[in-house]
């Protein structure tokens, strides 16, 4: 179900009042640039750490303009529509971006200094499909997997799973012992299909080539219906708790913290910016592959990462790229990344850490990692628009079938656009 379409906005300055997006007036040789972004990115502790050092350091202010998460897609397409374009924009190289007319109102990066000091991976997320540099990828390198208890394990004589018929037995076991066995944020969560989707076009590129070229659609394509089958039974099963329509992003932490839920999935950084230890903590969790029917041996995604881009018809272009440049000195992500959890995203990066959930799980990641390949590449593919159609099938207003006919229909909708 489609929510109202309202923003929330979080001014994290000493201003009174929110600034229009382009124009700001300078004081004293000071500049006030204006950041968008999604309220839950904006907040991660190293992005909320170079933005503090980077006032302290220049004296400039940073209006961040956050929408929740949500609603954060529609709604800042209306603000671009209307001419509010901020200074930086926040977003992922994802299909959704071309909704934002890139050439018209990006700075390609090409030319900045700090490209030398991206690693490979990082550098190449960032590249559009001619081979330009979109943004600065200021952010976590993460792996997405199925994060589990072993502890609550342990206590029950459970295993990690191997196979997609291992995973639904955990599952009932673990429900039969009393627990939610997988933590399902329905109520704005958008994040956990891309997983099950990625296998299905990564391991076969000519099926995401039909796909976009309109040849066929998720309805031919069993494994798409297979999916959607899982989760409907999973929830009619109990697995994902008896609340998960109203779980949203702050209740996962509670949830595992607690010992609630015993799984998530989720990714290994997560545990380090927003998880809360309460009964159980970080060390508490391991990793094993993601199993939603796609893939029999179960799937782990590689890193999405959210990049800073400028506005290129900003007055304060220059500033921008001076803001960009301050954030991709070592001297000062290090200390924003202190402690992190993550991948490098530069060179570099220094202080960040290795999650051992990962680091243990390494040779299975190894083998059945995949790219993320729905966000990125399925034309018109939107997170928010995959929640809403299996919203209407969580809450009884249309089935299985019905449910894959609204991933084609918003799908093809986006694309007409």
């Amino acid at each position: 179900m489609k929510k109202k379409w309202f923003s929330t906005m979080i001014v994290l300055t000493a201003a009174l009042f929110l600034a229009p997006c382009a124009g700001i007036a300078q004081e004293a040789d000071h500049v006030t640039l204006t950041i968008m972004g999604r309220e839950t990115d904006l907040q991660k502790p190293y992005m909320t750490n170079i933005f503090d050092q980077y006032r302290e350091a220049t004296g400039n202010e940073l209006d961040v303009i956050a929408y929740e998460d949500g609603e954060f897609e529609e709604t800042a397409e209306e603000q671009f529509a209307e001419g509010n374009i901020p200074d930086v924009f926040m977003h992922f190289n994802s299909t959704e971006l071309a909704h934002f007319d890139v050439a018209d109102n990006f700075y390609y990066m090409n030319d900045e200094e700090w490209i030398d000091d991206l690693t490979d991976s990082a550098l190449t997320y960032c590249r559009d499909k001619d081979g330009n540099v979109l943004g600065l990828p200021f952010w976590e390198s993460s792996v997405s997997g199925c994060y589990y208890n072993k502890t609550i394990f342990d206590s029950l004589g459970l295993k990690p799973a191997a196979t997609q018929a291992e995973f639904d037995a955990l599952c009932q076991a673990l429900a039969d012992a009393g627990y939610t066995p997988i933590c399902w944020p329905a109520d704005g969560g958008s994040w956990m299909y891309q997983f099950a989707l990625d296998p299905i076009f990564a391991d076969d590129p000519s099926l995401l080539e039909k796909l976009n070229g309109n040849e066929i659609s998720y309805a031919d394509i069993p494994a798409v219906t297979n999916m959607t089958q899982w989760i409907a039974d999973a929830a009619a099963a109990g697995w994902f708790g008896s609340d998960y329509l109203n779980c949203g992003w702050d209740q996962i932490s509670p949830a595992l913290a607690s010992g609630d839920a015993a799984m998530a999935f989720i990714w290994d950084s997560w545990f380090y910016t927003n998880f809360e230890a309460d009964q159980y903590t970080v060390d508490d969790f391991a990793l094993m592959p993601i199993f939603m029917n796609t893939a029999e041996n179960g799937t782990y995604e590689g890193a999405n990462l959210s990049m800073m881009m400028a506005n290129k018809n900003s007055e304060h272009l220059d500033a921008v790229l001076d803001f960009f440049a301050f954030c991709a000195a070592p001297e000062h992500y290090n200390i924003a990344f202190d402690g992190i959890a993550t991948l490098n995203c530069f060179k570099r990066q220094i202080t960040n850490i290795q999650a051992p959930m990962v680091t243990d799980a390494q040779a299975s990641i190894a083998a059945l990692e995949r790219m993320s390949t729905a966000v990125t590449r399925i034309d018109g593919y939107s997170g928010d628009d995959t929640a809403d159609a299996f919203a209407q099938l969580f809450q009884g207003q249309t089935d299985v079938a019905g449910c894959v006919k609204l991933l084609d229909e918003y799908r093809l909708a986006k694309t007409a656009n």
